[in-house]
């Protein structure tokens, strides 16, 4: 015998359907929390790794919440310290721009104590293929150019030559360049701001 159709019966019929599409994203919220949580430190780890010296501490338990701005004490990066037989051997710190051709992107800049840049990573990005996304090409001369600057001492003009810097930008590819110089005076900021707020 068929069920007659009601208004009853059909808010019934999609409370279970909704019922049950809930159940199972939270089925699969909980059967992937981990495993992406693990991921992630994974890849912060890794990053970590390119871009300070040799460790042998864990630097992704060794976290500083630092401001680039002691004016915006709430707009907070991370700093990982990276140590070597007790002994601070570089910062890495995680620095985000909002500038970029495609978006906001991410990087991790690494520092030894005195200030200069030993590597940097390309976290995350939304730049063009072929053009902007070349900020995540380790081997060409725009990321090579950092390593050995001293971005705190006031010795290098965080931007482009194009806008009277020191920094040779990527070619076709000025926005994405300028919004690394970005990031990176954010994480020079960062940097200089460790001892400040850490005291």
């Amino acid at each position: 015998m068929a069920i007659k159709s009601s208004l009853r019966n059909m808010v019934l019929v999609l409370t279970l359907v909704c019922l049950g599409a809930s159940a199972a994203v939270a089925v699969v919220y909980a059967v992937t929390k981990d495993p992406i949580a693990a991921a992630s430190v994974a890849k912060t780890n890794k990053a970590i790794e390119e871009v300070v010296p040799q460790f042998d501490n864990n630097p992704s338990e060794e976290v500083l919440m630092v401001a680039a701005d002691l004016q915006k004490p709430e707009e907070t990066n991370k700093v990982y310290v990276a140590k070597k037989g007790g002994e601070v051997v570089g910062y890495a710190v995680e620095s985000t721009t909002k500038k970029g051709f495609g978006g906001a992107f991410s990087i991790m800049v690494g520092f030894t104590p005195d200030g200069k840049v030993f590597n940097t990573s390309v976290l995350s990005h939304s730049e063009t293929p072929g053009l902007g996304a070349k900020i995540t090409d380790k081997g060409s001369h725009f990321i090579t150019q950092w390593k050995g600057k001293n971005l705190t001492d006031g010795s290098v003009n965080l931007s482009v030559k194009k806008d009277g810097g020191d920094i040779d930008a990527i070619t076709a590819s000025t926005i994405s360049s300028r919004a690394f110089c970005d990031a990176m005076e954010r994480a020079a900021n960062t940097f200089s701001n460790i001892n400040t707020e850490n005291q």
